[in-house]
């Protein structure tokens, strides 16, 4: 079996490296751009820009571009998505992250934002060749609210809408965010105009889990047909439907098929384009089902787990699950998913460790694996 790593670790006037997404370029070339910090500051709203490593031999071995979209005058841009639309017409987005003045004086100081918080807007970019260069910055929402847009999360449907699942933590009076609501946006011409959904959803649970819902994900399941799960506090993943191309949603409920911690990370689903199988990336906590399953350890971010759907997501395999990784003083999170020919995977991941005042998102891993060798009886 092919399970070949490659780590970005942090250093000294570089405190973290963590998530971000990959591009497959006409010519073969896969990119991998992803949140690189600078200083001695990891937290979510440190500085950081935006680098990339490339592969010209399919995930075996990798070399540095360098930084390839800066920050600016924002304080931070990170949390990378990257879109095809035309054979050198390719998308990106991301967050960026500007300091507020604080609502109310007596709210917490926050890591985000020397005032207390921060505003967290996505930020489109546009390359028409193939990811080399970028064009300047557009907004896509005009509001300094704090929404948020995981990495590797924007996706182009059958129709062509392209659509982005956000969790949306409101600004209020003596706190610096509300729980969070879940919407999608989508896009019928390219990026160039967007509406919300129809349908916010809202968490129907206040103190278990003071973040409500947040970090959402989604994939198409068949023309029309949407699945979208939402990391909570609550021991599961929860889920809903679309069947109208992201406008309308179903209320979001408890997946049983995706126990989780109370501190998970959110999930990852992808499809293996040549076979079909749906695979999902998350931090499984189902030790009945699984007894050789370790306790959710690493701030409930270990063990990471793999498991997979041969029925696009109407059943899925929960007694023959994959562990991908079990160190308990680590934490596996906030993945990124690329299928290559053959079942071959490319898996990147945050891998930091949880000792000495360390975090498990400063460590960032990209692993080259094959699903049919995991599965193989």
């Amino acid at each position: 079996m092919s399970d070949i790593t490659f780590d970005l670790n942090h250093g000294p006037g570089n405190a973290r490296n963590s998530e971000g997404a990959f591009l497959r370029t006409a010519s073969g070339r896969i990119r991998f751009v992803y949140s690189r910090y600078t200083g001695n500051d990891w937290h979510d709203g440190a500085t950081a820009d935006l680098a990339e490593v490339c592969s010209d031999d399919d995930g075996e071995t990798w070399h540095a571009r360098g930084v390839v979209v800066s920050r600016g005058d924002a304080a931070n841009i990170m949390s990378v998505s990257l879109l095809r639309i035309a054979p050198d017409d390719v998308r990106m987005f991301y967050l960026e992250k500007r300091p507020l003045v604080r609502r109310n004086r007596n709210a917490p100081k926050s890591a985000d934002g020397a005032d207390g918080c921060s505003s967290c807007v996505p930020m489109m970019r546009r390359s028409a060749d193939d990811g080399e260069t970028w064009s300047e910055a557009e907004r896509i929402i005009p509001f300094d609210e704090y929404y948020i847009l995981n990495n590797d999360r924007v996706i182009r449907l059958a129709s062509g809408r392209i659509i982005m699942p956000f969790g949306h933590h409101r600004f209020r009076t003596g706190r610096s965010l509300c729980a969070g609501q879940v919407f999608t946006l989508y896009s019928d011409d390219n990026g160039n105009s967007w509406r919300e959904s129809d349908t916010v959803l809202c968490p129907n649970f206040q103190a278990e889990s003071i973040w409500g819902f947040q970090e959402p994900g989604m994939i198409e399941l068949a023309p029309g047909h949407l699945w979208l799960w939402i990391r909570t506090g609550l021991g599961y993943q929860f889920s809903s439907h679309s069947c109208d191309d992201g406008v309308t949603w179903s209320a979001a409920v408890p997946d049983l098929n995706f126990p989780s911690p109370s501190f998970p990370s959110p999930m990852s689903v992808k499809r293996d384009p040549e076979s079909g199988i749906l695979y999902a990336v998350w931090n499984g906590a189902d030790r009945q089902l699984h007894p050789l399953l370790p306790h959710p350890q690493g701030n409930g971010r270990s063990p990471l787990v793999m498991i997979r759907s041969l029925d696009n997501g109407r059943t899925w395999e929960r007694k023959r699950p994959v562990l991908l990784e079990t160190d308990p003083e680590r934490g596996y999170c906030y993945t990124a998913m690329e299928f290559l020919p053959g079942g071959e995977l490319l898996l990147a991941y945050c891998c930091g460790r949880q000792l000495d005042g360390c975090n498990n998102l400063q460590d960032l891993k990209i692993r080259k694996l094959n699903v049919n060798e995991l599965w193989k009886d």
